[in-house]
């Protein structure tokens, strides 16, 4: 069977890194697993010193490292590295560490590259929310699950429940998350690029279940808002980096005239329906985020830790 390292990338969230390592060990597969736990804060190491305190009582081999530069990229960056030395190793699962994965998430990820040969393989995200919390529509970045179904992709919505294979690591020169998105993040969608535009393949295993509990900061109108500030930001900078035609541009100028003009109106128009309102104010926030980006403002939302 392959050997698989798990990475993890971990900032000031013992709690959670502490529940998504023990979800690991009820893992039901029959590969070889490596468990690569990265800690971003090089000051007090919490997560790090997590790991070694169940060092030789891990069902997996557990590596804990440091990565003192600050960033999520650069986190990234320092797990593939590490992954990357062990030899054996086919591929590479990332999971966030406010996440835990269903038992047959790692052989759901496994069976669908191996059907498919996908270069990268994401599964779905459930999101689970406090009884009373705010309802929003499908599509809210970061309070609403992230699911499709099961087979081919074009192109894949981010890393937190990721299957990599070797072989794309390999051809892909270091580093492998831009460390220009940091704080920002977009850090995954713009690594998805690179890959598309090297021929790589992607693919979704909605089996591939993995979950995150949205903590309650998030469970307001305020966050999805600024959240889909920061998701049109970093779309903006994603797409200028690749040097897009003068065409291009001027569709995706027109697309943001035109949702800037209309998305408040449907605001207003929907203040009945608060959810569909929420939608349309999200889709502002979101242009917005990408206007702002054209004149060179970078929203860095990493900067700040949800979650314990």
């Amino acid at each position: 069977m392959s050997e698989v390292v798990v990475a993890i990338p971990t900032f000031r969230r013992p709690e959670s890194l502490q529940r998504l390592l023990a979800e690991l060990e009820r893992l039901e597969t029959q590969a070889r697993l490596i468990v690569v736990v990265a800690d971003n804060d090089a000051e007090n190491h919490a997560g790090y010193d997590l790991c070694r305190s169940w060092s030789g009582r891990y069902r997996w081999p557990l590596d804990p490292i440091i990565a003192e530069e600050r960033g999520i990229a650069q986190v990234r960056n320092a797990l593939v590295a590490r992954a990357l030395s062990y030899p054996e190793a086919a591929f590479v699962a990332m999971l966030d560490d406010d996440e835990w994965p269903s038992p047959q998430w790692l052989d759901a990820l496994l069976r669908l590259q191996g059907e498919t040969g996908a270069d990268v393989v994401e599964g779905s995200i459930l999101f689970e929310q406090e009884v009373g919390a705010p309802a929003f529509e499908p599509g809210f970045d970061g309070v609403s699950s992230i699911r499709r179904p099961t087979g081919p992709v074009a192109m894949l919505e981010g890393a937190g429940n990721l299957l990599i294979t070797r072989t794309c690591l390999e051809k892909l020169s270091a580093p492998w998350f831009d460390p220009a998105f940091a704080l920002s993040g977009g850090e995954d969608r713009d690594f998805f690029e690179r890959v598309k535009s090297m021929g790589g393949r992607f693919a979704w295993a909605d089996e591939a279940l993995a979950y995150t509990q949205v903590p309650a900061l998030r469970q307001n109108l305020q966050w999805v808002l600024n959240r889909a500030y920061g998701i049109g930001n970093t779309e903006m900078r994603i797409f200028l980096k690749y040097r897009p035609s003068l065409a291009a541009k001027l569709k995706e100028y027109l697309k943001i005239a035109a949702a800037l003009m209309l998305t408040p109106l449907l605001g207003v128009v929907l203040l009945a329906r608060p959810r569909r309102a929420a939608d349309a104010w999200r889709r502002f926030f979101r242009n917005m985020g990408k206007l702002a980006a054209l004149a060179g403002c970078i929203s860095e939302p990493y900067a700040v830790t949800h979650g314990e």
